[in-house]
């Protein structure tokens, strides 16, 4: 039978009634509860084959990997979506299509009430190229800027690593300012860890505090050495109030279902440290189709069952991501 937001379920009808604001995951056993809405904050979607050879090509040297290939279009998103009550979701421009956004496009104008857009920003344009780019896409439906810090020139004088995203007169810095006159948040993707690009960040944050700062993934801060000092600077970041974290993609983390020290090792100070107004959900489709037993519904449901207070899972599930991205549907 089939409970409040669609939830497939074999709870007895008695218990079900018993229990109005509890679901039973029958994958895992596990009690969670249902959120009013939900809002899914990062995932990608690319085109399949099929959609790949008739218009929406891979950029050079990006096609998806083979287990994925044709399981990301927007089509199977929306099935995905639907099937576990998924009200909307931010798609975040994938590197498949890099700067070609013209797949996200059709995805937001064939399903405007379920999809909003994150565009990839281009380091290598001038500043006046960077702002006209991002002012063009926010009137195609894109809400926010992913920053790739790995986009960046790699640095000149001999030393590892990329040039500043905040780098004074550059791109990035012109897009970052531009902004928080947009109110338009900036998505940072620190995927080799944030320790590598902290001191980048508080730059930006400094070049413009009325630009919020979203950090994808924890941050990606790791259960390895590195990743615990990581954290602790996550942490410290609490104190802009412009900074906001995805509780998303729980499995880049190095931790294995049931994600036991996510929840109470990343999760749970975060919420202390950020407060459920400043934390928002996401899947990372469709990398998460690949994580057992969870896969897409079952990550809903198991972020879902680490809040039992109303007001502060309605935040991490779907509020923060509207006050910030604008309302779904």
């Amino acid at each position: 039978m089939i409970l409040s937001r669609c939830y497939l379920t074999t709870t007895p009808l008695f218990l079900a009634s018993s229990l109005p604001f509890v679901l039973f995951n029958t994958i895992t056993g596990m009690s969670t509860f249902a959120s009013k809405k939900i809002i899914d904050s990062h995932l990608h979607v690319w085109a399949d084959t099929t959609e790949a050879s008739k218009g929406f090509p891979y950029a050079d040297g990006q096609d998806p990997p083979d287990s994925l290939k044709d399981a990301a279009s927007f089509s199977n998103l929306m099935e995905q979506m639907n099937a576990n009550g998924v009200d909307g979701s931010l798609i975040v421009q994938p590197i498949n299509h890099k700067f070609d956004h013209s797949y996200v496009m059709k995805a937001i104008d064939t399903y405007p009430d379920k999809f909003k857009g994150m565009l990839l920003h281009n380091p290598l344009l001038s500043p006046e190229e960077a702002v006209s780019q991002l002012e063009n896409l926010v009137l195609k439906g894109f809400v926010g800027v992913r920053f790739n810090p790995y986009l960046w020139p790699k640095l000149s004088d001999g030393r590892d690593g990329w040039t500043p995203m905040s780098t004074p007169g550059g791109a990035g810095e012109a897009v970052y300012q531009r902004c928080a006159e947009l109110h338009m948040p900036v998505g940072i993707m620190c995927f080799q860890g944030l320790h590598l690009h902290y001191d980048d960040i508080i730059q930006l944050l400094q070049s413009s505090p009325k630009t919020t700062l979203i950090l994808d993934h924890f941050g990606f801060t790791s259960f390895t050495s590195e990743g615990e000092k990581a954290f602790q600077q996550l942490l410290q970041l609490a104190k802009y109030p412009q900074v906001v974290v995805k509780i998303s993609a729980l499995f880049r983390l190095q931790d294995q279902s049931p994600y036991e020290r996510v929840r109470t090792e990343r999760f749970h100070p975060l919420l202390m440290a950020f407060g459920a107004d400043r934390l928002m959900f996401g899947t990372d489709f469709p990398f998460v189709l690949e994580q057992e037993p969870e896969r897409y519904g079952g990550m809903v449901r198991l972020v879902e069952s680490w809040v039992e207070d109303d007001s502060t899972r309605e935040a991490v599930m779907s509020g923060t991501a509207e006050r910030i991205f604008g309302q779904w549907g």
